[in-house]
């Protein structure tokens, strides 16, 4: 039996996709609401500056890969206009419901989809640009996964993986303070789960750092990968080029 981890449990590998669907399950209705109390807003500007770095163009093709409640997909929809394409999907159904919601509030009608970033259900080299916010590291299989974007991808084409990494040395007892104290705190006040907001903190310290994911990314084909670290590394974009 292959084993994973699941914040810092250790589990059944063939469980985890479970285990992280039921958070998921739970904070969609408040996510929004929490990612801005968790970043302090800041959320917003690292999504603005992956849209910025990516510079999309009108009429080129975009996959959004756990896209949950779209604030990419409503980014990347508005550069590429009505002769482009965004794709938004999610492995978990609660969230990508509450993104499709939005989306449609903001009269936004996109290709909504279900789907496993292991098993992307689309023809090899489709997409100018795939995105992943916030969702790699909840991924059993991170190499699948990143190879299946690779794949997805035109030559040429774009990753922008936009995920929490490793904070600057300086900040770093500040901040596991913030995550493992009042982070779960917040998440029993708002969203009435301690649990998944402590799972996430867990998640974030799991997750490979940056050095280690752009190897992994090189790994799978990308031929060149830059490394932004924004907030002091609290986050970091990592774009990989299709050559």
């Amino acid at each position: 039996m292959a084993s994973t981890h699941f914040g810092f449990k250790t589990v059944d590998e063939r469980e985890k996709a479970q285990h992280v669907r039921s958070v998921f399950d739970s904070v969609a209705p408040k996510y929004d609401v929490m990612n801005d109390l968790m970043s302090a807003g800041l959320h917003r500007i690292w999504k603005h500056y992956t849209l910025t770095v990516a510079n999309p163009q009108p009429g080129q093709q975009v996959l959004d890969i756990a896209g949950g409640t779209g604030d990419l997909s409503l980014a990347f929809a508005a550069k590429v206009g009505p002769t482009g394409r965004v794709v938004h999907t999610d492995i978990n159904e609660a969230m990508l419901r509450e993104g499709r919601n939005r989306l449609l509030d903001k009269g936004v009608v996109l290709p909504t989809m279900v789907c496993d970033a292991e098993k992307l259900p689309f023809a090899s080299e489709s997409f100018d640009f795939v995105s992943v916010a916030f969702g790699l590291r909840n991924m059993t299989h991170k190499e699948l996964a990143l190879a299946e974007m690779h794949r997805t991808l035109k030559p040429g084409g774009k990753l922008l993986v936009l995920e929490f990494s490793r904070v600057a040395k300086p900040l770093e007892k500040a901040y596991d303070w913030y995550s493992f104290n009042i982070l779960p705190k917040l998440g029993k006040l708002v969203a009435n789960d301690e649990h998944s907001y402590r799972y996430l903190a867990e998640s974030i310290r799991m997750h490979p750092g940056q050095e280690e994911l752009r190897q992994m990314m090189k790994s799978v084909g990308f031929g060149h990968v830059d490394v932004h670290n924004l907030s002091a590394g609290v986050v970091a974009l990592h774009v990989g080029i299709k050559c």
